[in-house]
């Protein structure tokens, strides 16, 4: 029985809302917070009479860290899980310090603000002294360690399916399956469509910064960073059939590249058709991507803001979106003295997710998680003083949820590799 604070109210909210109310024995309460309570009330109101969960609803600016800390203090809840924009970690991980409650997000920090002098020169030395350029890394949460371990709090970062379920597959495949592994392939396929010339399946902001960013893998321990989209491999993905994939840079191979520094290498690649990869790079070409404002009539805008109010809202596309989604990871290395190699990957279907909660595939993988790694951290399973990433946990209890809650999760030998 426990009390959970939720900051969000777009679509991989309104997933990880539905599924703590699924899961009321767990959470018997839930407050919703968002800076547009309207949004907090209509998720509330799609699931009057279905669930036990007891849930009430608040305004809140999630930058306003004393605002935050007074409706902790007024609600009282035993954690509070962070699905707003990645820009926000930091004051709600401040809150959750002063306030004194554990912290669950699903994405890991960066900046509204590119531009900052202050956090410009922290990201100009990380950029020189690890070798990579991407906007987002842990080093900014992974610095509260200390705070967190002071206080007795856990600080569970990156309980998406990727970052999150990836890295539990990392866990369990070195549990279970391994003595050494070599190489980690993350292969991230989303083969549905939505019938849109273009559209984001999450923020469109956090997604066209991700994908517009040159690519980056570590291997040897050290970051190999190449131009944006430069590296492509086709894969034919169970479910789904062959699709193009890319080499990103993405937050789970710092945190496994430090957490498993035994492994040799470790990439991840994301599939994308060539409708998406044209709009894109016609958008980046005229400057759309920006995140500098620019004066437009007297006012700034920043770019990339203003592109997000002319694209559909991702919470939008359940209705329209067909197809499944195939997510997972690819492990070499040895077992008992000889090579091994496993596939661990879950199938999602669009539209069977449409029909369970009223989300897309996309936001169903990533809000299904949030709640696992609510579950595991207010249950006592995940329960310790410190910053971690989910690979740092034993991985048993939560690949049993994810089994239980609709990612269902095959194991596969001797799958092909990615050359």
């Amino acid at each position: 029985m426990s009390r959970l604070l939720i900051i969000g109210a777009g679509g991989v909210a309104n997933v990880a809302i539905h599924k703590c109310c699924q899961n009321s024995d767990v959470f018997t309460e839930i407050c919703i917070a968002s800076r547009t309570k309207s949004k907090c009330d209509a998720i509330a109101e799609s699931l009057k009479g279905k669930t036990k969960t007891a849930i009430t609803t608040a305004a809140i600016d999630a930058m306003d860290v004393p605002a935050v800390v007074r409706l902790i203090k007024d609600y009282k809840p035993d954690a509070l899980l962070n699905l707003a924009l990645p820009y926000q970690d930091l004051a709600l991980m401040d809150a959750c310090l002063e306030a004194g409650i554990d912290y669950i997000d699903t994405a890991n920090y960066e900046p509204e603000d590119t531009d900052d002098p202050k956090w410009r020169e922290i990201y100009e030395k990380r950029c020189k002294e690890k070798g990579f350029s991407a906007y987002f890394d842990y080093s900014w949460q992974w610095d509260y360690e200390e705070k967190f371990k002071k206080a007795g709090l856990t600080g569970l970062l990156g309980t998406g399916f990727d970052p999150g379920v990836t890295s539990v597959f990392a866990a369990y495949a070195k549990k279970h399956y391994f003595d050494s592994i070599d190489t980690i392939d993350i292969l991230d396929c989303n083969g549905g469509s939505n019938g849109y010339a273009f559209a984001t399946n999450f923020n469109p902001e956090v997604n066209l910064r991700e994908v517009s960013a040159p690519g980056s893998y570590m291997e040897d321990g050290k970051w190999i960073e190449i131009p944006a989209m430069s590296i492509k491999r086709e894969y034919n993905f169970a479910e789904v059939g062959p699709k193009d994939m890319y080499l990103l840079h993405h937050e789970e191979i710092e945190a496994l590249g430090r957490n498993m520094p035994e492994v040799k290498r470790i990439r991840f690649f994301m599939t994308f058709g060539q409708s998406y990869l044209d709009h894109m790079r016609c958008l980046e070409d005229v400057g759309m991507l920006s995140t500098s404002p620019v004066m437009f009539e007297g006012r700034e805008i920043v770019p990339i803001k203003f592109l997000k109010t002319l694209l559909p809202d991702p919470a939008t596309l359940g209705p329209r979106t067909k197809g499944k989604t195939n997510i997972g990871c690819i492990f070499t290395g040895k077992k008992d003295g000889k090579k091994r190699s496993i596939y661990i990957y879950n199938v999602c279907d669009h539209e069977e997710c449409y029909k369970e909660v009223g989300s897309q595939a996309v936001a169903y993988t990533t809000g299904v998680p949030a709640m696992i790694g609510a579950m595991m951290v207010v249950s006592g399973k995940w329960k310790k003083a410190g910053v971690f990433t989910t690979d740092e946990f034993d991985p048993d209890p939560y690949m049993e949820a994810l089994n239980k809650w609709g990612l269902p999760w095959t194991v596969e030998e001797n799958p092909v590799l990615v050359d």
